[in-house]
């Protein structure tokens, strides 16, 4: 039954245990009454040889025998005056009352006196008349049964008589375990942990029903003899019975005392074959219960592989069909996507959307209820963001990095001041061959970690090539007369600019174009150079403006500086006054031709 306990699970389960505790009840009541019929049956065999043995027993106990035959009649002779006082007393009135009333007293303690006495001995004669039969070692049978019926809850909490009994026995368990009200399990986990605890249930269940088998067949085999020997009384009887139809007197008190004997030996056998037949009967019906509830389970055990059966069949036609949209996906991109900087972020969205997509289903498919995979997601996503905030911002920041005027290896960008070429994009981090300033344009030999999570900081500036081109506006500054015409010097000097530039024209037109392609507005006079003045005080500044390639700036300076001071040198009106040469300034860090984020 304790073993019963510990599998029940729900409701119905402590149905089924609570009506077999029931039946094990009456079982253990009805194998004690079995004892005490025995006990009954073996004190009267005791009698019996005690009768036998008078001469030597009646001799060695009889100062015993003696001592309880005078405590008896004197208890009997002062119970007898105790109630011929009362009754005088009942008559009497004052001093004679009084006087009644303390003798009534002092005879109610010398009744207690003798009747401790009279039960001290008589505990001794018994004990010593067991004693004579058998030695010591089978003294007060009677008492041990009834000591160990005391140590029994089922015994001493919920004593039952025989007629309980009987209505028990006849009375099938009130519950039955056909119909079980299961709880509901959905999820392939919840079916999973469901097939095991109804496999670890059924096993504990057979177990049990073995071990009431075998119990059942030691009652039967221990009411066998019983039966064979009730048999063989009734056979008896049966012939005695035929016999007294031509007997004489004489014959027919001989056989009615020989009847009387078998029917008192028949009343003491059925004593102790009727609690095991009712025993019997009850292990029958606890193991048809056992039964019934394992059928019961084997039937739901068996609906949950099917169930659990369909589910995962389920989930492999769903996975199939996710990764055949993710390979129709791939194929898609690669054929129809030639730019191989926007067929490699398909690509990547695509195995995130995948993973994505495949983790949302194994999960939900495992779940048990849709609210327990809620809830855990919450948590889990609350505490994720807490701990790698950092990690999911570069992480979010990374496809920002990588959109349609995102940066890709080779770029030259600029970020919180640090100019230099892109030489790795990460999902976390990027990474900035680091360019030298001041007109040299040669890596410093420095590589410069930045966060993709740059994109979000308020602060933080980064200057991007637009996609497709490579130039940058540098600007050459120089002074002239104040009385210089303009037209002569931007004829003099805007020439000697494009005659240098013409060399790289064919790579800035190309640019160009791609600017137009990838950004809606465009300069209308295109990379073009550009010339403005600016009037001091002493003298007329000369602001020119070119751009450059990027890969040739350091070339193009040098050539734009030649030939500005030839043309200087070539025209008279724009030399400077005094013996000093031209003053020629070259901004090569004005500005980068891109878009900021």
């Amino acid at each position: 039954m304790a073993v019963e306990q510990r599998t029940t699970t729900e409701p119905d389960d402590q149905l089924i245990v609570h009506d077999n505790r029931q039946i094990a009840d009456q079982v253990v009541r009805l194998a004690f009454d079995f004892a005490r019929a025995q006990a009954d049956a073996l004190a009267k065999q005791s009698a019996s040889k005690q009768s036998r043995n008078a001469g030597v027993a009646s001799t060695q106990y009889q100062p015993l025998q003696q001592m309880e035959d005078k405590l008896d009649k004197q208890y009997q002779d002062t119970q007898a005056e105790l109630e011929a006082d009362r009754q005088k007393s009942a008559a009497a009135t004052g001093s004679r009352r009084r006087e009644l009333e303390s003798q009534i007293s002092e005879l109610q303690g010398e009744l207690a006196l003798a009747a401790a006495r009279k039960d001290t001995i008589r505990s001794m004669v018994e004990f010593v008349t067991g004693a004579s039969v058998n030695g010591a070692g089978a003294t007060g049978l009677r008492s041990q049964i009834e000591a160990l019926a005391g140590t029994v809850p089922a015994i001493t909490l919920n004593p039952a008589n025989t007629s309980q009994g009987n209505a028990s026995a006849n009375t099938p368990p009130s519950a039955s375990p056909a119909a079980f009200s299961r709880t509901d399990v959905s999820g392939i986990w919840g079916f999973t942990a469901d097939i095991f605890s109804l496999s670890e249930k059924i096993h504990t269940i057979d177990s049990i029903i073995v071990q009431t088998a075998a119990l059942s067949k030691t009652s039967r085999e221990i009411r066998n003899p019983f039966i064979v020997q009730l048999k063989a009384i009734s056979t008896s009887g049966d012939q005695l019975a035929a016999q007294a139809d031509t007997a004489n007197p004489a014959l027919l008190a001989q056989e009615k005392q020989q009847l009387d004997a078998l029917a008192a030996q028949f009343k003491q056998i059925s004593s102790a074959v009727i609690p095991l037949s009712k025993q019997f009967v009850l292990l029958g019906l606890y193991q048809r219960n056992l039964t019934n509830w394992r059928d019961a389970l084997k039937v739901r055990y068996q609906s949950d592989l099917k169930n659990l059966g369909v589910r995962l069949g389920l989930l492999g036609l769903i996975l199939v069909i996710v990764i055949g949209a993710a390979e129709l996906w791939r194929r898609g991109v690669n054929r129809y996507v030639h730019d191989l900087r926007r067929r490699h972020q398909f690509l990547l969205l695509r195995k995130f959307v995948l993973w994505l997509a495949i983790a949302l289903i194994i999960a939900l498919t495992l779940a048990s209820r849709l609210g327990s995979i809620v809830t855990f997601a919450g948590l889990l996503t609350a505490g994720v963001a807490v701990a790698l905030q950092n990690v999911i911002l570069s992480i979010v920041g990374y496809f920002f990095l990588i959109g349609k005027f995102g940066i890709r290896v080779g770029d030259r960008v600029q970020i919180e001041g640090v100019t230099g070429e892109v030489i790795d994009i990460g999902l976390v981090r990027l990474h900035i061959m680091e360019m030298g300033s001041g007109g040299f344009d040669v890596p410093t030999g420095r590589v410069v970690a930045f966060s993709n999570s740059i994109v979000f900081l308020a602060g933080a500036g980064l200057f991007k090539q637009i996609p497709g081109t490579s130039f940058a506006w540098h600007e050459v500054t120089l002074t002239v007369p104040r009385g210089v015409d303009f037209a002569l010097i931007k004829e003099k000097l805007l020439g000697a600019v494009t005659g240098v530039l013409a060399d790289y024209r064919a790579e800035m037109d190309r640019q160009y174009q791609q600017m137009e392609r990838t950004v809606v507005s465009v300069p209308a006079d295109g990379l073009q150079p550009k010339i403005r003045l600016r009037i001091t005080s002493s003298a007329t500044e000369v602001v020119i403006r070119f751009p450059v390639d990027l890969h040739h700036g350091v070339e193009i300076d040098e050539r734009v500086s030649h030939a500005l001071l030839k043309a200087m040198e070539s025209e008279p009106h724009l030399k400077t006054a005094g013996p000093d040469a031209p003053e020629i300034h070259v901004n090569a860090n004005i500005s980068a031709a891109g878009t900021s984020s």
